[in-house]
């Protein structure tokens, strides 16, 4: 070929990137820019989901569920929009592979290091714990003991628009007993964990995942009610491709405090972060990150038979909040009595203790700042806890942005399941899909009308000739925003046992801006 012929080319393409940029930005008549069309909503094509190592105890038994939605928006069916095979898949982390089946190096009580094994350069590929055949019907595969290991996962086509996986993992002894369950999470730079401890009683880690093919570096600030507090051998903490590093929070710090917010940030690469809360006296689950911090904040789905709820809360800016306290019940907003605001210093975290405050009835915590205030940003979490005497359990509800279009949460069982639905501000209708079963059953749809200031408690609708498990799809047809939460208990031996996942939306579409090529921003 000619090199004329290739400049031509060359120019050709040139023109047409700025005349496609030139119809975004081109003057309107009275040489104001023009407004352009509004972005296009397309389906994502690639999705990542991290799950933590479920646990350290010899009688852990877990469960991973994976479920992508159907009937949205048509996606390319290939990794990369073009024409190879969508697919869903769960694969073992490099650490869990370098370890070759042997269990992470245990301290003394045994929980995993904070120090990470193996990792290379690229994840090595393991044979997937779980893959997905078809969106709409969920799968699931099981792992017993101490040894299942962090999972690494990737969905393209049209696997990949709403891809959830939800882990969860009974342990019936031991000082970690309790129902943990997370919905794994998508990979990130910063993320925010009110409601952890370094407390004498606790034993938390803090799980990182790199599903990359190159090492991220992590950074962990911990702050208390006076402050950060001093710690040591919480920056550059190296996470290898592919790994996945247990880091003890007490280990960080010589300072024992009861509330404690974990700040997560990544120095190179990304990481999915997730923290593990066990307490010597109420089990242990699951602390799943807060939203992003604003100004107001709804965390819902609180049991209506909880003996105590305990607020947690950070200001990570430079001004106090002074924060409104107000819970969403069946019937309407109310502010508990003597619990009516918290006051959150800069740079540290506050809590208040609420006991029974849904009084015999479901609801969800609502946060706004308090009349008269400015609007200061905060993260926030519940610590919830169920039972009597030694036979209670714990669990967590974390800030939780609205459903949006979509959410999904994934292992729903027959009998054991509660969705609560809440709307802060106005009236609005939502739309709840209960999928097929992993083994059996059809798909069923039911509609729910959730008043303005309330929170709606309900057993979701159970697919007909129900086989296994399944999943919940939540959508917003009209009306306000709405948070919404799922409980799943577990009763074992007069413990309570119980996990509460929240449902934000799933980041299933992106919007993509509209270009088109006009030659006459040519002319002179």
């Amino acid at each position: 070929m000619k090199r004329t012929t290739i400049s031509l080319i060359a120019a050709s393409a040139a023109l047409a990137a700025i005349t496609g940029f030139a119809t975004l930005t081109a003057p309107g008549k009275d040489g104001s820019p023009a407004p352009s069309a509004a972005p296009a909503r397309l389906p994502v094509e690639r999705s990542s989901l991290l799950c933590p190592a479920p646990s350290a105890s010899e009688v852990a038994e877990t469960a991973y569920t994976s479920f992508t939605p159907s009937g949205g928006a048509p996606a390319p069916t290939g990794e990369d929009g073009g024409s190879g095979p969508a697919t869903a898949e769960l694969r073992p982390s490099a650490t869990a592979l370098a370890d070759a089946g042997d269990s992470p190096k245990a301290d003394k009580k045994g929980e995993p290091e904070g120090e990470a094994t193996g990792g290379a350069k690229e994840p090595p590929q393991g044979k997937p714990v779980l893959t997905l055949k078809e969106p709409g019907k969920p799968v699931t595969a099981e792992a017993s003991g101490a040894d299942a290991p962090a999972l690494i996962g990737t969905a393209t086509g049209r696997f990949a628009p709403g891809w959830t996986a939800q882990q969860t993992t009974k342990v019936t002894a031991g000082s970690g007993r309790g129902l943990l369950g997370v919905s794994c999470t998508a990979p990130d730079t910063d993320f925010w964990f009110p409601g952890a401890s370094t407390g004498e009683e606790r034993r938390d880690y803090v799980h990182l995942t790199n599903p990359d093919e190159t090492a991220a570096v992590v950074d962990i600030e911990l702050y208390g009610e006076e402050g950060r507090l001093k710690s040591t051998l919480s920056e550059g903490i190296p996470v290898p491709a592919g790994a996945s590093v247990p880091v003890l929070l007490s280990t960080l710090t010589a300072e024992r405090a009861v509330d404690v917010t974990v700040h997560v940030t990544t120095r190179t690469g990304r990481v999915g972060a997730v923290v593990r809360a066990a307490d010597e006296n109420t089990g242990s689950d699951w602390l799943s990150a807060s939203a992003d911090p604003s100004a107001t904040a709804v965390l819902p789905g609180i049991p209506k038979d909880a003996v105590s709820v305990r607020l947690v809360a950070f200001a990570p800016g430079e001004s106090d909040a002074e924060l409104k306290i107000q819970l969403a019940g069946p019937d309407g907003l109310f502010t508990p009595a003597g619990s009516e605001s918290l006051h959150v210093k800069s740079g540290m975290t506050a809590s208040a203790d609420l006991q029974n405050v849904t009084r015999g009835e479901a609801g969800s915590l609502v946060l706004s700042p308090a009349e008269g205030r400015p609007a200061t940003p905060v993260a926030a979490a519940l610590r919830v806890v169920r039972g009597k005497g030694d036979k209670q359990e714990i669990a967590f509800i974390p800030a939780t942005a609205p459903v949006g279009e979509r959410a999904a949460v994934a292992d729903n069982r027959a009998k054991g399941s509660t969705l609560s639905l809440t709307a802060p501000g106005a009236d609005a209708k939502v739309r709840v899909t209960a999928s097929a079963g992993t083994e059996g059953g059809s798909e069923t749809v039911k509609t729910y009308d959730v008043k303005g200031g309330t929170t709606l408690s309900v057993t979701p609708p159970v697919p007909p000739g129900l086989k296994g498990a399944y999943a919940l799809t939540v959508e917003t047809e009209s009306g306000g925003p709405v948070h919404a939460a799922r409980m799943l208990e577990q009763p074992e031996d007069g413990i309570p046992m119980f996990t509460v996942q929240t449902l934000p939306y799933d980041e299933g579409t992106v919007a993509v801006p509209r270009a088109e090529q006009d030659l006459s921003v040519l002319d002179d």
